[in-house]
């Protein structure tokens, strides 16, 4: 479908490449261990995941700041759970949930497949709302690094999915015009909208499992590219 008109694609990364639930429990339950927090990891993560979701919403709104983001999310789950904690752990967990997150590496299926079947014919780059600090590492680290020209992050362009000026960004730095460029993603509002809001193609990877939508074409498996370039 895109075949003859692509020549640029946008990955977003955590949830569409880089499997963040997976990486992010093995994170949890090393540092909950290792910090004596008796918290079951899956008791934790029921809470945790919605309550951290709902703080990005937040923070891609500009309604948050970083900092916020991280201390926030791990209080209000405490304080969900009933859970007595003290400020001063929360942040060591925050900091060491920083530092170990990108020394895991699980991929979604068919990841490195895909790359290696779009990367002797198309440009491939990154735009992402994560940490700056973190998405090279996470990168680096499932090996996968070397298939990406460009890695845009929020920090960098100062703004975040679904702002037009992130999109506009990463095509000024990949030199390209939108009407070639797809940008594949999770995130119906971030990926999908922000993108096409200033004229990319767009196919969103459903990893969430979001309802129906006429946006765009939608995708359960990373391998079903294929079909579409």
């Amino acid at each position: 479908m895109f075949k003859h008109l692509v020549t640029d694609i946008f990955f977003d990364l955590d949830h569409t490449l880089w499997d963040f639930e997976k990486n992010s429990a093995l994170t949890f339950q090393k540092i909950l261990s290792e910090n004596s927090v008796s918290v079951e990891p899956n008791d934790f993560l029921k809470v945790y995941i919605p309550i951290n979701f709902e703080f990005w919403k937040l923070y891609r709104e500009g309604k948050i700041t970083k900092n916020e983001l991280r201390f926030q999310r791990l209080k209000i789950t405490f304080d969900t759970l009933g859970y007595s904690i003290s400020n001063e752990l929360i942040h060591i967990l925050s900091d060491q949930y920083i530092e170990h997150l990108s020394s895991y590496n699980h991929l979604f299926p068919n990841t490195t497949e895909v790359l290696d079947y779009l990367k002797p014919n198309y440009k491939l780059h990154i735009i992402t709302n994560g940490f700056e600090e973190i998405q090279h590492k996470k990168l680096r680290s499932a090996n996968i690094h070397n298939y990406f020209e460009h890695i845009i992050n929020s920090e960098m362009a100062g703004v975040k999915k679904p702002d037009p000026i992130i999109f506009k960004l990463a095509l000024e730095m990949a030199n390209v015009l939108p009407q070639n460029s797809l940008m594949i993603g999770d995130s119906l509002e971030a990926d999908i909208l922000g993108a096409k809001s200033v004229g990319l193609h767009t196919l969103h990877f459903n990893a969430n499992n979001e309802p129906k939508h006429e946006y765009c074409h939608m995708i359960h498996d990373l391998s079903e590219i294929k079909s579409y370039l």
